[in-house]
């Protein structure tokens, strides 16, 4: 009979965890109500309870789960799916009777168990407004100044970042994600200055080696490591060190590790990011990219003859093609839509720089033609 698999730090349903909350500064509680090996996730129940730090259950007193009130929420209780890793700063303190024997719909990432009973006890005390949040910034890589006191910090649009500038700017971060476009990176080992950190992201973002790898004698709280559209070398060197990590409560998600040669291949191809997709495939992403460069191809020749009916007609075999790739399972979602709009419109964007031109007739033409045909 194969193992059962079970989480890296232990946990088990009815189990009470607690950790300090920042937000709120003080403790918070929760309760893990299932477990999902086939998934690795954990349901957390959020329990409406905040105190200074309780050595067992019987420190809670009577406990209750966190119902929802605040904005558009009506009544529902904060029950959630996360990744199964138990976060470094939480700790069991005991076991209690299931508070709730369903498992709950949402799913999400980080254990965030304060968020929403930050937003609660706002609400409650009567100011209707938004959290107010501080600590918490987003800023594009020319926006970046002296701010210590932030400790959130999102960066995107990041053509190149100095990690350096950044460690200099926000000392005392604990939450960092940077989303590039096939941005570069640089002084990325610096990010080992921040002793607080818990939680790094970084999307589509390149110029690191191994030797930038975040070591975990520099950043001793790191509880969750995100990382997708990265080097190779990089995220070969990040998953060798982290892993080990995991069983002490680091959740550790390391996708998309690209060689230089990759990377060079699709800095023009808008549907990059369709690669390694979990439900799009390598076949299917294929020809996607051949059919999107043989329409940026006929884009080309057809703006020599400023003929709006073959744009018409080439937006049509786009959302033909498409049509056929989607056929059989359905994988154009949401985001696929979007992006296959968005690939349109890059083209368009890259013939109007070429030519010096305004070229809004052909755009609206492709798009005319693809709404005509498109079933995705």
């Amino acid at each position: 009979m194969p193992r059962q698999r079970v989480p890296p730090r232990p946990i088990a349903p009815g189990d009470i965890v607690t950790r300090h909350s920042p937000t709120l500064n003080t403790w918070v509680a929760a309760q893990v109500t299932h477990l999902d090996p086939d998934n690795e996730t954990a349901a957390v129940l959020t329990l409406d309870w905040t105190g200074p730090e309780p050595a067992t259950v019987t420190d809670l007193g009577d406990v209750t789960p966190l119902v929802l009130t605040h904005h558009a929420w009506n009544g529902g209780v904060e029950h959630c799916h996360y990744e199964w890793v138990l976060p470094r700063g939480f700790k069991v303190i005991g076991t209690l009777p299931l508070l709730r024997d369903q498992p709950p719909n949402a799913y999400s990432h980080g254990w965030g168990v304060d968020d929403q009973l930050a937003r609660q006890r706002h609400w409650d005390t009567g100011d209707h407004g938004d959290l107010p949040q501080p600590w918490k910034a987003t800023r594009t890589a020319a926006e970046l100044d002296h701010a210590p006191e932030i400790t959130d910090l999102t960066v995107r649009q990041i053509t190149t970042l100095d990690c350096g500038l950044l460690v200099e700017h926000h000392p005392h971060l604990t939450d960092l994600s940077l989303h590039g476009d096939l941005g570069l990176l640089t002084a990325a080992e610096r990010l080992n200055e921040l002793p607080s950190l818990q939680r790094l992201h970084i999307v589509n973002l390149f110029g690191m080696t191994r030797h930038d790898r975040l070591l975990p004698e520099r950043v001793p709280a790191l509880e969750s490591l995100l990382l997708s559209g990265i080097p190779t070398e990089y995220a070969t060197a990040m998953r060798t060190t982290w892993k080990p990590q995991i069983p002490h409560g680091v959740h550790v998600d390391i996708r998309r590790a690209r060689k230089p040669e990759w990377v060079a291949e699709n800095r023009d191809n808008p549907l990059r990011d369709w690669d390694g997709r979990e439900h799009i495939g390598r076949t299917r992403y294929t020809k996607a990219v051949a059919q999107y460069r043989k329409t940026r191809r006929a884009v080309l020749e057809a703006l020599t003859t400023d003929d709006p009916q073959r744009l018409v007609e080439i937006g049509r075999e786009y959302g033909e093609a498409f049509n056929a790739l989607d056929r059989r399972t359905g994988f154009i979602e949401t985001v696929e839509r979007e992006e296959l709009f968005t690939a349109l419109d890059h083209l368009v964007n890259q013939a109007e720089t070429t030519l010096a031109q305004d070229l809004t007739w052909a755009r609206e033409s492709l798009l005319a033609g693809v709404e005509q045909v498109r079933d995705w």
